[in-house]
């Protein structure tokens, strides 16, 4: 891992308003306000909706108004803004994309692998077939999506991530296996993890515990709002990730594998 310049993160953790993308706009809009000068801002799965299975009456097309809200925020404030939102693509499917939208316009995004089948949601979305490496100051910064988190074949590392990103609507029901996962992914590809999840009950009565987080390159917990409402923002320390990478290069033995 070359030198690089720290990262700073901004993580939103707060309630969504259910399949009301305008509103959910309006509020993000005053809480990214507060993310200014962080480098990447990260908000939660289904971001303008809430994680819902009506896919055919709330997905937007690749060039719609949460896509276009997204750009204009991030080049407001000067900083990659992220988060995942149901989109038809181009063949007519419906995904739970990923967007990674930049300062100067331009947009990248992952599609959600693992479908959630306990909530129906392989019946309603396509899933993904790549992974995807995102670059930001020279970190590698690889993004995925909620269940993905259950899945460590598809979360292990294939390119020197630098940062593993999660983006989330994971119900309190199941918080103990969100804080397990989270550091034991950080532990076994030695890189930082951010997590991103809501607050608050969904439209189907299901409520959230939040538990946003960072986690150091030995699972050690850097940030933890519990359930609280707000902006979060912490700053990576690069030096401190390649001189542990350099004590314990514990990647040098990994199994090489494939993914089909």
């Amino acid at each position: 891992m070359n030198d690089k310049p720290d990262l700073e993160l901004a993580l939103i953790q707060t309630q969504l308003a259910w399949h009301d993308p305008t509103a959910n706009r309006v509020h993000f809009t005053e809480l990214l306000e507060q993310a200014r000068g962080a480098d990447l801002v990260v908000l939660p799965e289904m971001f303008s909706t809430g994680f819902s299975m009506q896919s055919a009456e709330l997905a937007e097309p690749e060039d719609g108004p949460t896509t276009h809200w997204l750009r204009e925020q991030a080049h407001r404030i000067g900083a990659v803004v992220t988060g995942s939102l149901i989109i038809q693509a181009t063949d007519g499917r419906y995904r739970n994309r990923l967007l990674w939208a930049r300062p100067d316009g331009s947009l990248a995004h992952y599609d959600k692998r693992h479908l959630f089948r306990m909530a129906g949601e392989h019946k309603h979305y396509q899933a993904g077939e790549q992974q995807v490496v995102l670059e930001l100051k020279g970190w590698q910064v690889r993004p995925l999506v909620c269940y993905d988190l259950r899945f460590p074949v598809w979360s292990r590392d294939p390119a020197s991530t630098d940062l593993l990103l999660y983006t989330a609507n994971w119900p309190a029901a199941r918080r103990h296996h969100w804080n397990r996962l989270l550091p034991a992914r950080a532990i076994e590809n030695l890189c930082y993890v951010a997590a991103v999840n809501r607050i608050g009950s969904d439209g189907n009565g299901h409520p959230y515990s939040g538990d946003s987080q960072v986690l150091d390159f030995q699972g050690e917990s850097l940030l933890a709002p519990g359930e609280a409402d707000g902006v979060f923002r912490i700053t990576l320390d690069s030096a401190a990730l390649r001189d542990y990478r350099e004590r314990f290069p514990a990647y040098l033995d990994a199994d090489d594998f494939q993914l089909t």
